[in-house]
Parts: C-alpha cells; structure tokens; sequence
C-alpha cells in the first residue's frame, strides 16, 4: 500500500477514471450494438447520428483512439447505407411483381 498522500489521491483518482472510462466504453457498446440489430432504415438513421457524435466525443477525450473511432464509424455508416439498398431492392421487387 502507498505511503504517501500523493499516491493515494493517485489511487483514488485511478478508481473514479477508471469507473467513468468503463461506463462510457459499455455505453457506447450497447447503442452500437442496437444500431447493428436494427432493421428499419429510419431508425437506423437516427441511431447513426447519436452514435457518432458519441465515438467523436470519445475520441475527443482520448478514451478511444481517433481512428478506432473512424473505423466504427466507417462500419456503422456502411451496415445503414446496405439497410437501405435492401428496402429499395424489396420495393423494386415488389412495383415489378404489380406490373405483371
């Protein structure tokens, strides 16, 4: 155990980052984690907007590295842009399948 009173504060300071640290990264997990399961495009959309302000945030503060960030954002933004190529893929589809 630490003997000075520096050390101890440094102890305690440690155990407050790091619970913060460890709330924001489960945060941030779970809102990515509904933006993958979503299906509806709209929802998606929305959801892409909360969360990349958050990575940017984030990313801002060092809790995580510039380009982790980037590259989830990259991701998430890809997986919503396939959303809608599918529903516009159904609908085609669909106007077809009414036109014969």
């Amino acid at each position: 155990m630490a003997n000075h009173k520096s050390a101890l504060k440094r102890i305690r300071q440690t155990k407050t980052r790091n619970l913060k640290n460890r709330l924001q990264h489960k945060t941030t997990r779970n809102v990515i984690k509904t933006l993958k399961d979503s299906s509806n495009k709209k929802e998606a959309e929305k959801l892409l907007v909360n969360v990349t302000s958050l990575l940017d945030k984030l990313a801002k503060n060092n809790i995580i590295h510039k380009n982790k960030s980037a590259n989830l954002k990259s991701k998430l933004s890809k997986h919503v842009n396939s959303l809608k190529a599918k529903s516009s893929s159904k609908s085609k589809v669909k106007a077809k399948a009414k036109s014969s």
